[in-house]
């Protein structure tokens, strides 16, 4: 028995000695190896931005996963400035008018949605971003809007949106009065109810505006509850009490405010209202609203449709308006509005494409990204120069001197979100992926021209949040995944072919898809290639032809899960996963590995 355990003993220190070994080598193989950003360089999504009044060339945009980033040549070049930072989830940002070295910034998306990231609450900068400190309101996840008083740096109020899939009590408009050291809830509904936006009146900043939104995302992809009963809240005391403003604002479900600067009795409303009509042609169901553009000529007591303005007589006023400025941004987000500051007249509409309207939303041109656009997010104006706008948009943050006559452009922030990173066979090879909001991409991994830019990548046409698989055969083939097929892209013809597997082979039992599908070839066998919805399919002839080989991978059955709260009398128990990860063995043809969405 003791020289079993003593042979046991020598083993055991040779397997310890050789791995040590093999751990030296290895670090010593990887030592020279450094990273090095390849692209692509088009931008992701931003959702935040402020700029510096008396500064016209300094800017500073946040991005959903991308952190805070600062131009100071008017967007030609960007610099990032929070990468130190535990978060890079950026939801809002305002520089404080009185004192441009102070700058808060709000982590979290800045709205709710399918495709999110969370963040970790408050961040403050008194040198003007070199440094951050974090101040609190960590547990609100999800930040939307920070307004900063016009004369005092630190007094602030937030948009606190809460936990994204399930109750908690930090969310609602706070206010600081000591530059963000303390928050004290001053508009609070309940565990359900978001601060969706918060506007001090820059005029009169005991004056405050705030929205409140509730809200929640599924524990499913695109699903969502929430409800009306929420709406427009207005403080004349500092935030210590509120009014809700109703007359002539629907059942509101969701709303985004724009004060007029030049004029502050004059507000404007982006409302979705339950079971309204607007008059121009806006869609939405009962969930997610009807879209109405709204006006108050006194400061929010009393509201109307744009085109049923009182003071344009019926007769001069359009019949029907153009409803593109009130089409939500992409993933269902509720078009987000900025005033001119010299005319309360002049409105800018960020949605599917920038618009702005002269005459107070009778009628509306496109700035911006013709009809069918980039997905806008927000519109900063530069008070002391009107000419002056900076907009973030699902594919980063571009400036303009001239009103929208000519715009930096947004290759100049490698921010993307890329779901999937796959490579292909070629010399040199490519790095393939899907990009949220811009679509597919093949990177060239090096350039003959001695720096890779946004030359040397291509779109190959796969969804946006789908997965590049080249053909190990033919690197000029690249099939990628979607919501509900599978694509095939050829180089040599430019062209893209859905390759299946056929809605008659998926049917009702076999389709159940998200947006991150996976599709791999085996390591092993080239002419192999899988793909799964709630089972996996197999082709062995380039996609002419599939096989189901499993079974349904996914829940049958299930109990409510608890973070659905009040709402757990809307959910029926069925099933509805999908398999979000498969990987082939590299050992053996005869064994996958499959990994669901919902925990089975």
């Amino acid at each position: 028995m003791r020289i079993s355990l003593l042979r046991r003993s020598l083993v055991a220190a040779a397997l310890a000695a050789s791995a040590s070994v093999a751990a030296a080598q290895s670090s010593q193989y990887y030592a020279e190896m450094q990273w090095r950003q390849i692209g692509p360089t088009r931008a992701g999504r931003a959702r935040a931005l402020d700029g510096v009044a008396n500064e016209p060339n300094v800017f500073y945009i946040g991005f959903d996963n991308g952190g805070v980033w600062r131009s100071t040549d008017y967007g030609s070049t960007w610099q990032p400035i929070f990468d130190e930072e535990p978060t890079g989830s950026i939801g809002a940002i305002a520089v404080a008018p009185s004192d441009p070295n102070v700058i808060y910034v709000g982590s979290g998306a800045g709205i709710i949605r399918p495709d999110l990231s969370t963040g970790d609450g408050m961040y403050k900068s008194t040198d003007g971003g070199r440094t951050w400190t974090h101040l609190g309101l960590r547990n609100s996840q999800m930040i939307a809007q920070i307004a900063v008083d016009p004369a005092n740096p630190n007094r602030l109020f937030v948009a606190a949106l809460g936990h994204p899939y399930g109750p908690n009590e930090e969310r609602g408009i706070f206010r600081s009065t000591d530059g963000g050291q303390t928050f004290q809830k001053v508009l609070y509904k309940d565990a359900y109810t978001s601060g969706n936006d918060v506007r001090i009146d820059p005029k009169h900043p005991n004056v405050v505006y705030a929205t409140l939104w509730q809200q929640q995302q599924g524990f499913n992809e695109n699903g969502a509850f929430g409800g009306a009963g929420n709406g427009v809240y207005k403080s004349t005391d500092g935030g210590d009490t509120w009014t809700q403003l109703t007359d002539g604002l629907p059942s509101v479900i969701q709303a985004n405010l724009a004060i007029a600067p030049s004029d502050p009795d004059v507000i404007y409303a982006m409302a979705a209202g339950a079971g309204e009509t607007n008059g121009r042609g806006g869609r939405g169901s009962s969930t997610t609203g009807v879209v109405g553009f709204y006006r108050s000529n006194d400061g929010g007591a009393h509201w109307h449709l744009a085109i049923d303005d009182p003071s344009v007589p019926a007769s001069a006023r359009p019949e029907r308006g153009d409803p593109r400025p009130l089409a939500r941004i992409g993933g269902g987000d509720l078009p987000t509005i900025t005033v001119d500051p010299s005319n309360p007249n002049v409105v800018y509409s960020a949605s599917t494409v920038l618009w702005r309207t002269e005459d107070a939303g009778l009628t509306w041109t496109a700035v911006r990204g013709a009809p069918g656009g980039d997905d806008y997010q927000k519109i900063w104006i530069n008070p002391a120069h009107p000419k002056i706008l900076l907009v973030v948009a699902d594919q980063g943050g571009v400036v303009s001197a001239n009103r929208g006559e000519s715009w930096s452009n947004w290759y100049t922030q490698p921010t993307a979100a890329v779901y999937h990173v796959t490579t292909d066979n070629a010399f040199p090879y490519r790095v393939c992926g899907g990009q949220q909001d811009s679509g597919s991409a093949c990177v060239d991994s090096k350039s003959p021209d001695g720096e890779i830019t946004f030359h040397d990548w291509h779109p190959v046409n796969i969804q946006e949040y789908g997965e590049a698989a080249p053909d190990p055969k033919d690197a000029d083939k690249v099939y990628g995944s979607a919501r509900t097929n599978v694509s095939l892209y050829n180089r040599r013809t430019a062209q893209t072919t859905n390759v299946g597997p056929s809605a008659e082979q998926r049917g009702t039992a076999y389709g159940r898809n998200v947006r991150t599908m996976p599709i791999e070839w085996s390591p092993l066998n080239p002419n192999l290639l899988f793909y799964a919805s709630n089972v996996v399919w197999k082709s062995s002839d380039n996609a002419h032809s599939w096989t189901r080989i499993s079974p349904d991978l996914t829940r049958q059955s299930w109990a409510v899960p608890a973070n659905m709260g009040k709402y757990a009398s809307q959910v029926t128990p069925s099933p509805q996963g999908s398999i979000t990860a498969l990987s082939p063995s590299p050992r053996s043809t005869g064994i996958l590995w499959a990994g669901s969405d919902d925990g089975n």
